[in-house]
């Protein structure tokens, strides 16, 4: 594969992300190359940093290089996800050092990048102090009019615009000489005046042209900026504009570089004419990295711009809720100086200690929040189990016992491991929170059941909620078969419980006889009491709202109960903490020995009678199959294949077989009668929408055919592909494409065809589509972050949470820090309502 690196040489990036891509390919193998096997190469590469990185930075490749030791020993799971983090690294890390040559790199007169002087330029035009509390309309330099248009962006007082932060920028500090200009970068150019004119176009009789060609010792370079306008081309105008750029005079320009037919240029650059070659840049657009802000109708960029110049000195009395200690432990720069430099920024180096710290506040009171409310939570519950009878769960016992004997198999580690964290929760005062990520058939469930068990033999009763019937259904047969062998009864409530039945599981669960009810959301109806609820199981919980949950654990003995939620849909563990900050989160990260991996594969619309052949082969074998839409009925905006037409079509293409259909439209009874007709084998084919993403188990089935894959989400489609291959056969997932995918959707379906891991899966996800749209923009329950990137900035979300925890494990009321607590009640009520802290 590679040969040794030099331990005397930077590490070679190319053949690092080379082999890393192999290993992936390959199944992660750890393949032999010419002289090393991969994961000694990776080793020796990770333990020699390059050396302009970042103290932090090279400690993580130091950290990766032992991981990759350990690599031959490593689990399958473990490996991807080594593999996965060390792209991440290699990413980042090129990133930093790209940053740093940037900002070290000098301009042609090896002087420091220009800059004014802004605070002493606006308090000596404001001729007094501003406060925090000011009226945008009473500062002199925005005025009536001024502040007005700013409100339109919500925008009122002095400090509300200090907190408006850019939401991007240009970076124009870096000057280039004339012939190093390079397309697609943002410079400045500072040169000499050798022509200038000015003229109307031919074609347009509104449009005026002007044109400057600029010299300087190592080239030419000739701009053209664009006027539109009667106003500009009047010969006066013109006459007047020419003046300002007199042969021989030093200018400074900025602008994106782009190239066309005439060669290198610059596009529509912002222009200051210098008194001399060393003049500093006094201009707000030339010269300087410029903050991009979101503007409304009627506000421009100048406006909001000068606006946020003319109050920045009062950035000062801004309060700093963080004792300065905690800034020292996690290298922070003071709130004041942040917000002061993240609009402008001398440098790329103070602007991006500035926005670290922002950044790390966004985090920081966030999983304060997160954490406050569940101790207090877990606080109130101690008080309440205090006051009754009931104590610790008793988490040793003959019904766990049993049950282990019962299975046909061996559990897994992180089975075990997880089961330990669950029940180490139960032997706990306090009541459990915790939420369990596991793959699709990674053994949830069992996990599940081995507390349920705890509950019941402390003399509890247990719950099971799901979001829809179908998976309901699924979980109340799996319980009956376990638990009917240890003479323990259970029920099913939904919606489609006859009246008599509901009425006799309402009796039974509140004298006790029956210990365990599978439901859907007809768990949490005012007429459901339970005896002596003691443990309550939510499964797929993000598909529930907080109130939902919140009032099937107030079913509990005294208003509480221990809690277990769990989801198929892993996600990162920087999400994890975003989302259910307030949850201890536990992952089943490997699968049950002897699951055959589904062989996946992309294929394009052209190859599709290949995908119908491998159906009717598997088909004759006596297996089944299904084939996935993203739509219900056609669309006229979407050229997307319909699941009602494509039910229609496919009963023509596979004539000796059944057909059958499934989607949300369906009611109840039409849903089950189709997923009963496909588990019971009387349709081999089933047309579906995404409704068969969750709950769904036919262990028959071999092949899921999904049509305009594309459209999915990797995470939604690996939830798809493990609906297969539950039965023991070897299974295969069709991504088919539509014939106008792109290239790098096409691209993405193959993280599939590579991995069966939906950690990692999970993770590419996020980084390719971002946290919002993986899972799902409107139910993604994430906060409206104005800085902060799940994506790029994980590390200082896990500064942010040990500081959190720090803070919270010294003083979990905050009544010591009251800056904090009020900065914390500030925020929460601006981003969540309130709702977190109450």
């Amino acid at each position: 594969m590679v040969q040794s690196p030099s331990v005397d040489h930077a590490p070679d990036w190319e053949r690092l992300r080379k082999a890393l891509s192999v290993e992936a390919e390959r199944g992660f193998s750890d393949l032999l190359g010419r002289e090393f096997r991969f994961h000694e190469f990776l080793e020796r590469q990770f333990n020699n940093p390059p050396a302009r990185l970042a103290g932090s930075d090279r400690q993580r490749w130091q950290n990766l290089a032992a991981e990759f030791a350990r690599y031959p020993s490593m689990t399958l799971a473990q490996r991807q996800h080594l593999v996965a983090e060390s792209r991440r690294v290699l990413l980042q890390s090129e990133r930093s050092l790209e940053m740093r040559s940037r900002s070290v790199r000098e301009p042609l007169s090896r002087r420091k990048p220009p800059t004014v002087n802004l605070q002493q330029t606006v308090q000596h035009s404001q001729g007094g102090e501003l406060s925090l509390s000011q009226p945008l309309t009473e500062v002199r330099q925005i005025g009536r009019r001024g502040g007005d248009r700013l409100a339109r962006l919500g925008l009122y007082r002095v400090q509300d615009l200090l907190e408006y932060f850019p939401r991007d920028r240009i970076d124009y500090a870096r000057q280039v000489p004339i012939s190093q200009l390079e397309p697609g970068e943002t410079v400045t150019v500072v040169a000499q005046v050798q022509s200038c004119s000015f003229f109307n176009s031919s074609k347009n009789k509104k449009l005026s042209i002007f044109q400057l060609t600029l010299k300087d010792p190592t080239g030419r370079l000739k701009i053209t900026r664009f006027y539109p306008g009667n106003r500009y081309s009047s010969s006066r105008w013109q006459y007047a504009h020419k003046s300002q750029y007199p042969r021989g005079a030093t200018v400074a320009a900025s602008g994106l570089v782009k190239k066309n037919k005439y060669g290198i240029t610059l596009e529509n650059p912002d222009l200051e004419v210098l008194e001399h070659a060393d003049a500093r840049i006094e201009s707000l657009s030339v010269g300087r990295v410029l903050p991009v802000y979101a503007l409304t109708d009627g506000v421009t960029a100048d406006l909001v711009r000068k606006s946020v110049l003319a109050v920045l000195p009062a950035s000062q009395q801004i309060p700093e809720p963080l004792p300065k200690k905690l800034r020292e432990k996690y290298d922070l720069i003071d709130r004041p100086t942040a917000i002061a430099n993240i609009h402008f920024p001398p440098d790329t180096d103070i602007l991006e200690l500035a926005r670290r710290r922002l950044v790390f506040d966004e985090f920081f009171y966030l999983q304060l929040g997160l954490l406050k409310r569940r101790h207090e939570l877990k606080q109130a519950g101690e008080v309440q189990l205090a006051n009754s009878q009931a104590q610790r769960l008793t988490i040793q016992g003959q019904l766990i016992e049993q049950f282990y004997n019962l299975l046909p198999f061996n559990l897994t580690h992180a089975q075990t491991r997880v089961i330990q964290e669950i029940l180490a929760d139960l032997d706990k005062t306090s009541p459990m929170n915790r939420l369990v990520q596991g793959d699709v058939g990674a053994g949830k469930t069992v996990v599940a059941v081995v507390a349920i068990l705890a509950a019941i033999q402390s003399g509890y009763q247990a719950a099971l909620m799901a979001p829809t019937e179908v998976l309901a259904e699924q979980h109340y047969r799996k319980l009956v078969d376990w638990l009917n062998l240890l003479q323990l009864p259970v029920e099913l409530l939904t919606g489609s419980t006859k009246t008599r039945k509901r009425r006799q599981i309402h009796s039974q669960l509140e004298t006790g006889e029956l210990p365990v009810l599978v439901g859907t959301h007809a768990l949490i109806q005012d007429k459901v009491n339970f005896h002596r609820l003691g443990l309550a199981v939510i499964d797929e919980q993000h598909r529930f709202g907080v109130q939902q949950r919140a009032k099937l654990q107030q079913k509990g003995s005294n208003g509480i109960c221990h809690v277990l939620s769990m989801t198929a849909t892993p996600i990162p563990r920087t999400l994890a903490l975003t989302l259910h900050g307030d949850l201890d989160v536990s992952q089943i990260d490997e699968l049950p020995p002897g699951r055959k991996p589904i062989q996946t594969t992309v294929l394009a619309g052209k190859q599709r009678l290949e995908a119908y052949d491998l159906i009717r082969r598997q088909m004759a074998m006596g297996h089944q199959a299904y084939v996935v839409l993203p739509l219900v009925e056609e669309s006229e905006k979407l050229d997307l294949k319909s699941a009602v037409e494509e039910y229609e079509r496919l009963q023509e293409v596979f004539p000796n077989f059944r057909v059958g259909l499934l989607h949300g439209r369906m009611t109840s009874a039409e849903k089950d009668a189709a997923i009963a007709a496909f588990h019971g084998h009387d349709t081999q084919i089933l047309v579906s929408t995404t409704v068969v993403e969750v709950g769904v188990d036919v262990p028959n089935a071999t092949v899921m055919l999904i049509e305009n894959a594309e459209r999915f989400g990797l995470s939604q489609l690996h939830q798809l592909r493990g609906r297969v291959g539950r039965g023991g056969d070897r299974a295969y997932c069709i991504l088919m494409t539509h014939p106008k995918a792109s290239p790098d959707a096409k691209q993405r379906l193959e993280v599939l065809e590579s991995s069966q891991d939906g950690f990692l899966i999970a993770e590419m996800d996020m980084q390719l589509r971002g946290p919002g749209q993986m899972l799902g923009t409107r139910q993604s329950g994430l906060p409206d972050f104005v800085l902060a990137s799940l994506v790029d900035d994980r590390e200082v979300l896990i500064l942010a949470r040990d500081a959190a925890e720090r803070v919270i494990r010294k003083d979990p009321s905050l009544e010591r820090y009251p800056r904090m607590k009020a900065e914390l009640e500030i925020r929460f009520e601006r981003m969540l309502g309130g709702a977190m802290l109450q």
